[in-house]
């Protein structure tokens, strides 16, 4: 695994990222096809279970090490009151989750899901957006390369989700300088006073910041927060590694969303878990992602991860034990 990259160092990576893997993904489409033909129509399981074989390049596709990854941050800039939470809500999460407690914690449990959480200095918000960058290029590359270290251990299917007191804000910016409109078409509350405020922050962050937004990486660095930079880290190794990757909210497309501005096709191993507003199903459009689940979830903390993982193992399951109904 590759740690400390500096950001020139990310920009080559993206490079050379691999390719999907054809031959698995023929025969995944075969298989499907052969079971369609003799009166199963497995449709979307097929796509799923083609999905994986593709980038973890195996057929039959049978991810057996799934592993949940959340990352918490926090931005200097929650202190404005643009957050819903009471103060400390991303560790008192952690906490919770890690006892058992949360939805994710549940599902992981009833489906052999691995669940890993990244206290990323829960207690050193990155800096106000409104008044310089978030982070400085040193620690925003090491950042991204603690992202990547994510995937280590071993995993062919992961989920990548991310929690940050502030971040509404954060991703509001960099969507619209990103993918373009304004700040207001990015925020998952879209009206009343708090996303106003979001909105009026995030606008002077773009205002302040510039032109130095047009490169993808450093309008990351900018404006967005360790758990972003991270998501981005652990998306990028994934690929690498050929581990297939369940996006679970707002700021995990958004980390899709400065890669696939630096360079299309580097987040094609990607998916959505679902899309909890349309705000998130706007953002997979404009990235062309798939959503696996279609219940109005998504809000980073794993929950509609973890359950999009146990559907496209199942998805992989049908693909793999099912027999095509003899000919009659």
């Amino acid at each position: 695994m590759v740690t400390g990259l500096p950001l020139d160092d990310v920009r080559s990576l993206l490079k050379r990222l691999p390719g999907a893997d054809a031959t698995a993904a023929g025969e995944a489409r075969s298989k499907a096809e052969a079971l369609a033909v003799s009166g199963f129509a497995v449709a979307g399981a097929g796509r799923l279970g083609e999905f994986v074989a593709s980038w973890t390049g195996r057929f039959p596709p049978r991810p057996g090490r799934a592993v949940v990854s959340l990352f918490a941050g926090t931005h200097e800039i929650a202190r404005r009151d643009v957050s819903t939470h009471r103060p400390g809500f991303e560790q008192r999460f952690v906490e919770h989750a890690a006892a058992g407690g949360a939805p994710v914690s549940q599902i992981c449990g009833t489906h052999d899901l691995g669940l890993k959480i990244f206290d990323l200095a829960l207690d050193v918000p990155v800096a106000d957006i409104t008044e310089g960058p978030a982070l400085d290029e040193r620690g925003c590359a090491a950042t991204i390369a603690f992202g990547m270290e994510a995937v280590a251990g071993g995993a062919d299917l992961m989920t990548l989700g991310g929690l940050g007191e502030g971040a509404e804000v954060a991703n509001a910016a960099l969507l619209s300088a990103l993918v373009g409109g304004s700040p207001e078409e990015w925020l998952e509350q879209a009206d009343g006073p708090l996303a106003a405020r979001r909105a009026e922050l995030a606008q002077k962050a773009l205002a302040l910041h510039g032109s130095s937004l047009r490169d993808p990486l450093e309008a990351m660095r900018r404006l967005g927060g360790r758990e972003l930079a991270a998501i981005l880290g652990a998306i990028l190794a994934a690929r690498t590694e050929k581990v297939p990757v369940v996006l679970d909210g707002l700021t995990a497309l958004t980390a899709a969303a400065v890669l696939h501005a630096a360079r299309r096709g580097s987040i094609d191993h990607c998916i959505l878990a679902d899309a909890a507003n349309p705000v998130q199903a706007r953002a997979a459009a404009h990235l062309g992602i798939e959503t696996v689940m279609n219940l109005g979830m998504g809000s980073g903390d794993g929950t509609a991860g973890a359950m999009a993982m146990a559907v496209i193992r199942d998805a992989c399951l049908v693909l793999d034990q099912t027999v095509p109904l003899p000919k009659g």
